[in-house]
């Protein structure tokens, strides 16, 4: 039986995104929350640490696995290198490789993390970096404790992630990265409602949208690490929760182009013509996706391309009630599974299936799909919209038919 949170469903996706970035990645910020000390990192490793956010957001995860294997070696006893290899099964577990081993493997890199900045903090040897990745563990912690919908212990950890990011932001107020973390606190805090806005109080954090809004457009902007990661936390923003088209525009166009290897901007930039109903510049996003596929240096990649197309328009019948249509194309993708590839094409499909039975009103089939997500060795990260599914289901214009 799938359990059922105190809040509504849609706050449930809020808060597992508030406690998902209460700190947030916010890659590399912490090398300007403290005065320039060169003894302490030098330039070379900022520059692997650069390096290997972008791999992340290219999907080359075996890459970045070895470049933060690097710096791990090189400064064991910071948490730096074992927080951004925590990033990298985080971003794995992002693509759809959700398996146990992986999920393990996130635990004990985020545990890492913590033990380490906390033995600093012991030994009486803390700087704004210790309480930055200290702050930014607690934080992904907390989103594992929330999956289980331990509400509390997730806002506790929530909790202990503001202490040590404010501790950040007073030893170096001016710093522009930390503007990522404290927007995203305060745009999620401020779209809860009911028990979890009670949750919140506790914090004594009351939340502001706009406010939230403005810190994380500086930090897309200004901040020299953290800018990529703040506007691809707008885009989900305005995708899902705002559905303000005309500001995610720009920014999955700019994404889509600096990270050409991962297709998952350049389905975003689509979805935003499909929720204008720009079906031409719609139909381009589907051919440039093709012709990727086509140009692919292996049969998997091609397949990853092929597939993102088909993807796109299933999701482009939905949102016009073509829900016959919609299957055909999901069935396409089902018909090859990949799961070492593209686990994502295989579970994500499936609750689309589902999706297409409840806007037709068939809710035992769509009942079927969900469930049969949930009983899955690898979800593939929809197992948490699944269970949002059986709570109630999907209607007309819901912006999750576009994920």
């Amino acid at each position: 039986m799938v359990p059922r949170s105190p809040a509504s469903s849609r706050e449930c996706i809020v808060l597992s995104l508030l406690i998902t970035f209460v700190v947030s990645i916010l890659p590399g910020s912490a090398w300007t929350l403290e005065k320039p000390r060169r003894s302490v990192y030098d330039d070379p490793i900022k520059k692997e640490i650069l390096l290997g956010i972008d791999l992340l957001y290219d999907m080359k995860f075996d890459e970045a696995e070895a470049l933060f294997s690097r710096v791990a070696s090189q400064k064991p006893d910071r948490p730096i290198g074992y927080f951004y290899l925590a990033m990298v099964s985080w971003s794995r577990l992002a693509s759809g490789f959700w398996s146990s081993d992986v999920v393990a493997e996130y635990a004990r890199r985020i545990d890492r993390t913590i033990e380490v900045a906390r033995e600093r903090i012991q030994n009486g040897e803390p700087d704004s970096y210790t309480y930055f990745y200290l702050g930014g563990a607690l934080g992904f912690k907390g989103r594992f404790e929330l999956m289980q919908h331990k509400w509390f212990t997730s806002f506790n950890l929530a909790y202990q992630a503001i202490q040590a990011l404010e501790k950040c932001r007073k030893m170096e107020p001016s710093n522009q990265d930390v503007l990522l973390g404290l927007g995203s606190f305060d745009y999620y805090t401020a779209r809860l409602s009911g028990v979890l806005k009670f949750l919140t109080y506790l914090l004594l954090h009351k939340g502001d949208k706009e406010e939230g809004l403005k810190k994380l457009h500086i930090a897309a902007e200004k901040a020299i690490y953290s800018g990529v990661e703040a506007k691809s936390m707008l885009i989900h923003i305005y995708l899902f929760m705002e559905e303000d088209f005309r500001k995610a525009l720009p920014l999955t166009q700019e994404m889509a182009a600096r990270y050409q290897e991962c297709p998952r901007h350049k389905f975003f930039e689509g979805i935003v013509y499909i929720r204008e109903g720009k079906d031409a510049e719609y139909r381009a996003v589907v051919a440039f996706l093709r012709r990727r596929a086509l140009a692919a240096s292996s049969a998997s990649q091609a397949a990853v391309w092929h597939k993102q197309a088909l993807y796109l328009e299933a999701c482009y019948h939905l949102f016009r009630g073509q829900c016959p249509e919609a299957r055909a194309k999901l069935d396409a993708i089902l018909s090859q599974p990949d799961p070492l590839t593209d686990p994502n094409m295989i579970a994500w499909p499936l609750l689309k299936k589902g999706m297409s039975y409840d806007l037709e009103g068939s809710r035992e089939r769509a009942v079927e799909f969900y469930k049969r997500i949930l009983a899955m060795e690898n979800g593939a990260g929809a197992q948490f919209l699944a269970e949002k599914c059986l709570e109630e289901p999907v209607q007309k214009n819901d912006p999750f038919l576009g994920y």
